[in-house]
């Protein structure tokens, strides 16, 4: 069925510097118009909750309209980047989609933009750079930094737009946004809609208010300014000279909008917490009706009043037709948990992309930067960033070199600010680049866990988008590096769907993991056991066959247990299978998984069926460990000719100590697990 036709007044979505100068009274119309109908929908939205015909709850941009329609109308919607917060319903009818796809999204009906997968708020149009907000407020900003980049990458003079409230100006992410987009001199424009209450905390309960918010800028060296968001003329060019300057001149600017929040956090807020009078001095202010005046008084009564009568009966189809669509249907959710890759990327069969290179013995080290290096000369679209990763050459020396081949805007040392530099990296991939980040330890991955795991995990489920983006995780311990730089973590991030996760044990798998990463359209993790980094060295050649790392590899034959293993501890069970078969005369199969996320335990799965026996070998802690999903995928089948109790072989549930003597006690050790398979097998 045909969406009902917007009126004529709606068909322009923009204004620009020549609008307001040369043709102020229609400019102001059109920006009536847009705030009227954001009006009108979000009061319309909030009865339907009321009825019980819009789940969840909702939250209304009343009294926001006038700072989010005019902004919305100057941005350039064919390049550049926003990601509205839970107030902007009229940023998002400005920006891309029809009213009823909208509205759709709300009824979380079959015609939704996100399947109805996603909260009513909580939906934008990455497509068309419009990122979708998640409910960890601030998070965002950072990915409007990145997919900014990528577009001025791309040689486009896009601007960036983030949203975030009073409360929200307090959290982490906001500050590293700021200060990673005056480092990298991204055009960002940073607006705090302070409506002075985050839920029902004032502004006095939030920070010092002896500073204004806006003032806050100069400790990053950028511009900020206070605006009245009440006032839409006002607003609009105030707004239009602030967002011209961010595009020439490519800096960031921080702005305080004084905005209402005319109906309380959410449909559900009471608002007892405002002092005596207080909400009737937000009406009071409210822009729309205010504007109205102004307006009726230049072009008329009835002008204003056909406007709102047009607006009246498109609002009303419009709810008509989303209330007609069907209820969603659940098939194909698990299938769109991940992207599927496109066609493969074309690599140059050698090491070093050049032809006919010779295969060379080296450390998993040196295989993961001549793979970094590879990527990095054959896709233009690549970049590396990370810590400490370029004239340093990364805190184990993995991206030594590449900066003096690459230069800077290819390989970047970014702040110390693992949640903002995730974000930005996010951002970069959702546009079309594909960025590979370097944690200087898998552990200070705890720091963006929203980031991974909320954002990039979830964003092909949710909003149908693509981030091809690699994270790189020194991980495991061993070398006495203490609790916070040895960590094995992949249990807990593999907990949360939407990440695939590689971890390598040998120099090949290393270089063949960093490609096969590289070229997944899902965030994929590479874990890279420290220990191994310099392990001795191995013959590294160009494979063909290198996405077969996505499944386990054999690694010895043997008809007593299926012994699976990954990362460092492949090396340990390879020695533990020497003594058993030369002590014992007992031969294990013993697989190599590559692969933790997707897992494909098909041919594992033949193996214990053959041997009925089973041994799980992971350096995580036992308790919640990795190895406790891979014994319940792998017994379910086979519980019932099972030989034997299946056996987990883990670290302590510790800490990871720090001494050497403490470390060895904590960890797998081959006496140890020659010790635990000998109690088991008698």
């Amino acid at each position: 069925m045909p969406f009902p036709l917007p009126p004529a007044i709606l068909a322009n979505h923009d204004v620009r510097a020549a609008d307001i100068d040369k043709a102020p009274a229609e400019t102001h119309l059109r920006v009536f118009a847009w705030m009227a109908l954001s009006r009108l929908a979000d009061n319309r939205i909030l009865d339907l909750f009321r009825q019980g015909l819009i789940k969840g709850t909702v939250t209304g941009g009343q009294g926001n309209e006038g700072l989010i329609v005019p902004l919305a109308l100057l941005a350039d919607k064919s390049t550049d980047v926003v990601s509205f917060s839970h107030r902007g319903l009229g940023g998002h009818l400005i920006w891309s989609g029809h009213l009823c796809e909208h509205l759709n999204q709300y009824f979380a009906n079959a015609g939704s933009p996100t399947h109805a997968r996603e909260g009513n708020v909580h939906h934008g149009d990455p497509a068309n750079r419009s990122l979708p907000m998640i409910s960890h407020l601030g998070s965002m900003c950072s990915h409007v930094l990145g997919m900014t980049d990528s577009q001025r990458r791309q040689g486009r003079t896009a601007v960036g737009f983030t949203f975030f409230g009073d409360g929200a100006s307090s959290t982490g992410d906001i500050h590293e946004s700021l200060n990673l987009a005056a480092v990298l001199s991204l055009p960002i424009v940073f607006v705090i809609e302070n409506n002075r209450y985050a839920y029902s905390t004032p502004v006095s309960e939030q920070f010092s208010t002896n500073i204004e918010l806006w003032q806050r800028a100069a400790g990053y060296g950028i511009e900020g300014f206070r605006l009245d968001g009440t006032e839409p003329k006002t607003a609009l060019t105030t707004l239009c000279a602030a967002i011209e300057k961010a595009r020439s001149q490519s800096r960031p600017v921080l702005i305080e909008a004084q905005v209402l929040r005319l109906r309380g956090h959410a449909a559900y807020d009471t608002c007892d917490y405002l002092k005596p009078g207080e909400a009737d001095s937000f009406f009071a202010a409210d822009p729309l009706p205010r504007f109205r005046a102004q307006l009726a008084a230049e072009h008329g009564e009835a002008r204003l009043a056909a406007i709102e009568a047009e607006l009246a009966t498109f609002l009303e189809a419009c709810v008509a037709s989303a209330l007609a669509v069907a209820r969603p249907n659940a098939t194909g959710m698990e299938q769109s948990l991940f992207a599927t890759s496109g066609a493969a990327l074309s690599w140059i069969p050698s090491l070093d992309s050049q032809p006919g290179s010779a295969p060379e013995s080296m450390t998993m080290a040196q295989a993961i930067n001549r793979a970094l290096r590879k990527v990095l000369a054959e896709r233009p679209e690549s970049l590396v960033i990370g810590q400490d990763i370029g004239t340093y050459g990364g805190a184990f020396k993995v991206t030594d070199g590449l900066l003096a081949s690459f230069g800077r805007p290819r390989v970047l040392n970014v702040p110390v600010a693992e949640s903002a530099c995730t974000g930005y990296a996010i951002g970069l991939a959702l546009n079309g680049h594909r960025p590979i980040e370097e944690f200087q330890f898998a552990d200070f991955i705890t720091d963006a866990t929203t980031q991974v795991c909320l954002n990039a995990a979830t964003y092909h489920f949710r909003a149908g988008a693509k981030v091809p983006a690699v994270f790189r995780l020194p991980c495991g311990g061993g070398l006495t590096f203490g609790s916070f730089h040895s960590q094995e973590l992949e249990a807990m991030l593999l907990s949360f769907p939407g990440l695939k996760a590689l971890y390598p044990s040998t120099p090949q798998d290393a270089f063949n993991a960093i490609l096969a990463a590289y070229e997944d359209d899902n965030p994929t993790l590479v874990f890279e056991h420290k220990a191994l980094y310099r392990r001795g060295k191995q013959p590294v050649v160009w494979d063909p066959n290198f996405r077969d790392i996505w499944r386990p590899r054999h690694v010895r034959s043997g008809d007593f247990a299926t012994v699976v293993t990954y990362g460092e501890m492949v090396h340990l069970s390879e020695e533990i299978s020497d003594y058993f078969a030369n002590e014992y005369e007992f031969n294990f199969d013993l697989w190599d998984l590559r692969a933790l996320s997707p897992l494909r335990l098909d041919e594992i799965e033949a193996s214990l069926a053959r041997t009925h026996r089973l041994v799980v070998i992971h350096e995580g802690r036992r308790t919640h460990g990795f190895g406790a999903e891979l014994v319940a995928r792998l017994t379910e089948k086979h519980f019932h000719s099972l030989k034997a109790a299946p056996l987990r072989i883990a670290s302590l549930d510790i800490p990871v100590p720090f001494a050497p003597e403490l470390e060895n006690v904590y960890r797998p050790t081959r006496d140890k697990a020659i010790e635990q398979i000998a109690a088991w097998i008698g």
